[in-house]
């Protein structure tokens, strides 16, 4: 799925929250400078992982503390349902794709 967004456009240790060909999507752009993307929403109880606190591994919902893996969409901590993890891909101009990740 193709952004019109910039990466640049999401300050390091933070995340966004994108609309993307109709899925919302929170793309977050880590210290370690590795961009990562999951569904936007915590399947718990919807709250918004954009807002979540964030490290390089892990994103944590701001409502109720759900812990999420950036790479996998595996919720670590209370054996919550995962949401979608995405690969993120950055053309040469800044702008991003994110693909559903298989597997």
């Amino acid at each position: 799925m193709t952004s019109p967004f910039k990466l640049g456009d999401i300050p390091i240790g933070e995340g966004r929250a994108f609309v993307i060909d109709g899925a919302q999507v929170a793309v977050f752009r880590p210290r370690d400078g590795t961009p990562r993307a999951l569904g936007a929403t915590c399947p718990h109880r919807g709250g918004p992982l954009a807002d979540g606190l964030l490290d390089d591994r892990v994103v944590i919902c701001p409502l109720h503390g759900y812990s999420y893996d950036l790479v996998t969409g595996l919720e670590i901590g209370n054996g919550g349902d995962p949401v979608c993890a995405y690969d993120v891909n950055v053309g040469a101009d800044g702008t991003f794709s994110v693909d559903a990740r298989s597997g």
